[in-house]
Formats: structure tokens, sequence, C-alpha cells
């Protein structure tokens, strides 16, 4: 489990509130009667796993058969480029609706590599799949 150092602080600074006058508490409580919405734990990497599994069934689908052995590293490599720039093109829209922001370093790293390989992954099932590029 993730702990960050302000969840100690603030642990530490609701027990007083517990132990001290409840009556207080009630009153904050019935004052936020609004609806809370609530969020769900855990979403980005719920999302960075959904995408791994994807860009896995992708690759097996484009790895099951063997590809065509002319130009094949340099294939691979249009793929992968073509993968990283539809990427930071999507990095960029989730940069520009504030939506590209992350509590710590792993979950940054996890969901971009996932976004990357998905990318990858997608770009090179229609490129081999389609027969249009063959």
């Amino acid at each position: 489990m993730n702990w960050d150092f302000l969840d100690v602080f603030d642990i530490l600074t609701d027990v007083p509130d517990l132990l001290g006058n409840t009556s207080a508490s009630s009153e904050s409580s019935c004052e936020q009667e609004s609806p809370v919405r609530k969020k769900t734990k855990y979403l980005t990497e719920k999302i960075s796993a959904v995408l791994l599994l994807f860009s896995a069934v992708l690759l097996f689908f484009v790895f099951k058969n063997p590809l065509p052995a002319e130009n094949y590293i340099p294939t691979l490599m249009v793929c992968s480029l073509i993968g990283l720039a539809v990427s930071l093109v999507f990095f960029f829209l989730l940069y520009s609706l504030e939506k590209y922001y992350f509590k710590n370093i792993f979950q940054w790293i996890f969901f971009s590599g996932s976004v990357i390989l998905f990318s990858v992954s997608l770009v090179g099932f229609f490129y081999f799949k389609s027969g249009i590029f063959i």
C-alpha cells in the first residue's frame, strides 16, 4: 500500500477530534450535506492495466504469424515511431484538458508506458493486419 507522509499528518490531526467534542463535528457534517461525488480509487492504475491487457492481445495477434522478412526492422521502427507520435498527441490533449496529473512518479510512468505500448501495438496491428501497407 502506498503511504504518503501527509496522510500520517491527516490521521494525527483527526485523532483529537475523535477524542474531543463530537458536537462540533456533527455541526460541520450538517452544513456539508451537498452531494459528494465519489472518486474511484486507483482509477489510473485500472486504466493502465486495461491498456496493457489490450496491448498484449493486439501484440499476440501481430506476432502470432511470422512477419514478412523484407524490411522487418525498419517496419517495426516506423510502427513504433508512429505509435509514439500518436501517444504524444494524446498526452498533449490530456495536458490541455488539465487531466494529465499524477500523485506520484510511478503512476505517471505506469500510465505513460501503457499508453505508449497500446498505441504502438494498435498501429502495428493495423499495419500488419490491414494488408494495405504490405
